[in-house]
């Protein structure tokens, strides 16, 4: 297989849409997220808050989304490489898991803070 290194720009945006078209089809946490994202830009739309609650909001939510992708790869690897149930595997996937949970409750703290500004004003 060809490496995808000293590709064209177009080329390494289809490689990146197939990765999230992969993840979007295979992970239902992804889709999850992704729909909570949706979410998160109609509450935007709702509350039109200021500039920069938009851009920590859509930081966090794409946080959140890359640490879901980087998750699945991960579990994809590990899987590949050692089909077998092995307890170091299981440790490297519940650290992949637990960083997508610190992301999740760090943007869910982000978004309390813009409700409770919201309410401020």
């Amino acid at each position: 297989m060809e490496s995808h290194k000293n590709r064209s720009l177009y080329a390494r945006l289809r490689f990146a849409a197939a990765g999230i078209a992969h993840g979007l089809r295979t992970e239902r946490s992804l889709r999850t997220q992704a729909l909570v994202f949706i979410l998160v830009l109609l509450a935007l739309l709702l509350l039109r808050p200021a500039p920069l609650w938009w851009a920590l909001l859509i930081l966090c939510s794409a946080v959140v989304l890359a640490a879901e992708l980087f998750n699945t790869a991960i579990e994809r690897l590990a899987d590949h490489l050692h089909p077998e149930l092995h307890p170091e595997v299981r440790i490297v996937k519940d650290c992949a898991a637990a960083a997508v949970l610190c992301v999740s409750v760090a943007a869910i703290g982000v978004a309390i803070a813009l409700l409770v500004d919201s309410t401020r004003h």
